[in-house]
């Protein structure tokens, strides 16, 4: 795993401080993220993907955010990009986590 991949990590953890219970684990060539038990986020390649519906998708869809690609023959429709004014402000990303969690 790179550093850039472990910063980047590192970063989204800090962000996520309010969330009691999260982990991250190395998935992907990057990363699940977790909380307790509930799979709601990749990190791949310095972005983070939140685990969307059909009620979420729009939020994502209206920032221009792309499905997660891992490469050029898939495309996991049900995680997301995060904006990176959402991924930048810990309050509204720890509030979009948990949409992610509660799906």
């Amino acid at each position: 795993m790179s550093s850039k991949n472990d910063g980047f990590k590192d970063f989204v953890l800090g962000q996520l401080t309010d969330l009691r219970g999260l982990t991250a684990r190395a998935m992907f060539g990057g990363y699940g993220l977790y909380h307790r038990s509930t799979f709601f986020a990749i990190i791949h390649n310095g972005r983070l993907y939140f685990k969307v519906t059909t009620s979420t998708r729009s939020r994502y869809t209206d920032h221009g955010m792309k499905p997660f690609r891992p490469n050029a023959k898939q495309t996991l429709k049900s995680f997301y990009e995060v904006p990176i004014d959402i991924l930048e402000d810990g309050e509204a990303l720890t509030q979009w986590a948990t949409e992610a969690v509660e799906r």
